[in-house]
């Protein structure tokens, strides 16, 4: 046995975790909520620490997990009449690969954003720090729900990964607008014609989508073949061969890139430094020449250029740059950039406001509960017993995130307003319910909110977030943001429990009237986190809100 393959330590205090060749698991510890969560992991017979590793993330469908995943990308799915439960209890031999493969479980059945989505890049950090890995062959994979876990997080930082493969991806919500990002990105989709869980329009669409757009795009569609594509597209480990044709462009002499968050800044060589979250901002920066660029944006009002290492870059020599039609110069640094000021574009950097919106602290909603996060009931009115049980039900109801047809993996806490301590406080993203006079926390932040909800505004639902600090604040006052979700039909995705499908619905902000089916107003806060004037104006005309900023 290789030195260094048998003595693999799990970096924490509590455990040491020993890992040998062949298919296993794995765990991390997550910040999210301090738990050991597992992923499916497979380590190359003949692994040498000495080599660099390709590496492939594979993603599981709904209702599966990390183990039964796992086998399925080597081809090896369940036997004849064998249930998901017994097939997770053994790993039968693999084909053996020169590749990394690792399975995140993702807590579960949650799709992959917000905490999901976290998990599966905490698991590539994890395995990068156990194993030597090739930055540029990295491959993402995963079927059905993770079929659609791969498009988005290969759309959304498409410059992490050298290929993906999609199969019978089932497409969250907003994925659609960012299929221009994989202009660099090799992809292979794969369905069955009589698919009745995730129908075969959304590959053939895909596919031709893609091709649009210029993207190197496959696409293989099995006739007779059901919600079980992935039984030929992974037969014998045949997506190792595929992967192994690709490594990742880091320097493409074009860049095309859309985002709505700066949580999603940067592709390639380019950064966008300044936009307005929620509106989609593009940029198309492609060298024509030596030191000569060529750039259309939309929507982008600062972005920096980080030549340094690409061959049409020659230090020293000022850079000439064609931006929206004007023609610019540009000192022949490894980072160049631009901003716009009143649509006249200008060499420099841009600044964020201070206090507005930027990384990390911009919103919607869903990234109050995208990590580590807190739930939290009020108490300062001194409320009888039946009116706190009320309360704390309410807020233990939020911070359970398990479904009645699946369980996750992720344990969030609720608690009192006078039981949070000042490391629940500072270290976590908080979700208050309640409004100033019932709520302690509510009341401390208060001056930070932009909207107040009023006494007389008990049949109003008010939910909103807001910065404090480096930190987000989600006040939830009057109705509770779930009510009348399962008649609202509102977006989202559909394999989490109805309050958090929703929840991924909102913007910044929004108010309704007795349930979901009747909302008065909602959307996003400018870059100051200001109320927009209609949106104000509607909200005031309740009589239930008030504007404070």
């Amino acid at each position: 046995m290789r030195k260094g393959l048998l003595i693999l330590l799990l970096g924490t205090a509590l455990s040491a975790q020993v890992l040998v060749p062949g298919p296993q698991a794995a765990v991390f510890l997550s910040g999210v909520d301090d738990s050991d969560q597992p992923y499916g992991l497979y380590v190359p017979k003949s692994y040498d620490a000495s080599k660099k590793y390709p590496l492939v993330i594979s993603l599981h469908g709904a209702w599966s997990n990390h183990r039964v995943n796992l086998r399925r990308v080597f081809g090896k799915g369940n036997r004849p009449g064998e249930s998901d439960a017994e097939a997770t209890r053994y790993f039968p031999p693999l084909r053996d690969v020169d590749f990394i493969v690792a399975s995140p479980f993702a807590r579960g059945t949650m799709g992959y954003m917000g905490i999901a989505e976290r998990d599966v890049y905490d698991v590539l950090a994890d395995v990068k720090k156990r194993f030597s890995i090739d930055e540029d062959r990295i491959y993402l994979t995963g079927l059905s729900m993770g079929g659609g876990g791969t498009l988005w997080l290969a759309l959304s930082r498409p410059d992490i990964w050298a290929a993906i493969a999609p199969v019978c991806p089932s497409i969250a919500q907003g994925t659609q607008e960012l299929a221009g990002n994989a202009l660099h990105l090799p992809v292979k989709l794969f369905h069955g014609d009589i698919d009745t869980a995730v129908p075969v329009d959304v590959s053939r669409t895909w596919h031709k989508l893609l091709l649009g757009l210029g993207v190197k795009a496959e696409y293989v569609e099995y006739p007779g073949v059901k919600h079980n594509s992935w039984d030929n597209a992974y037969k014998d480990g045949a997506i190792f061969d595929w992967f192994a044709q690709f490594r990742r462009n880091r320097f493409p002499d074009r860049v095309r890139f859309a985002t709505r968050f700066y949580k999603y800044s940067s592709a390639y060589w380019v950064r966008i430094d300044g936009l307005t979250t929620g509106e989609l901002a593009t940029i198309d920066a492609k060298f024509t020449d030596k030191n000569r660029i060529e750039i259309d944006t939309a929507q982008v009002d600062g972005f920096t250029l980080q030549l340094a290492g690409h061959p049409m870059f020659e230090p020293g020599r000022p850079v000439s740059v064609k931006l929206d039609g004007a023609e610019l110069a540009a000192e022949g640094t490894e980072s160049v950039s631009f901003r716009s000021s009143r649509g006249v574009w200008q060499a420099g950097q841009y600044e964020q406001p201070t206090g507005g919106k930027r990384t990390g602290v911009e919103g919607p909603i869903r990234e109050v509960v995208s990590g580590r996060h807190l739930y939290i009931y009020g108490t300062i009115d001194s409320p009888g017993r039946e009116e706190l049980e009320q309360r704390r039900t309410v807020s233990s109801f939020a911070s359970d995130w398990q479904g009645p047809s699946a369980r996750l993996a992720l344990w969030l806490r609720s608690v009192a307003d006078k039981e949070a301590t000042d490391a629940d406080l500072y270290g976590a993203n908080l979700v208050l319910f309640g409004t100033k006079e019932t709520n302690a926390l509510i009341a401390r932040y208060s001056t930070f909110f932009p909207l107040e909800l009023n006494a007389g505004g008990a049949d109003y639902g008010l939910v909103f977030v807001a910065p404090v600090g480096d930190r987000l604040v989600l006040v939830n006052s009057g109705l509770p943001w779930w009510t009348g979700a399962d008649r609202a039909k509102r977006p989202g995705l559909r394999y989490l429990w109805s309050p958090y499908q929703v929840l991924l619905s909102f913007g910044d902000f929004i108010l309704f009237k007795g349930s979901l089916e009747n909302v008065v107003a909602e959307g996003n806060f400018t870059r100051s986190w200001k109320v927009p004037p209609e949106a104000a104006e509607k909200m005031e005309a309740t009589g239930a809100v008030k504007v404070l900023r």
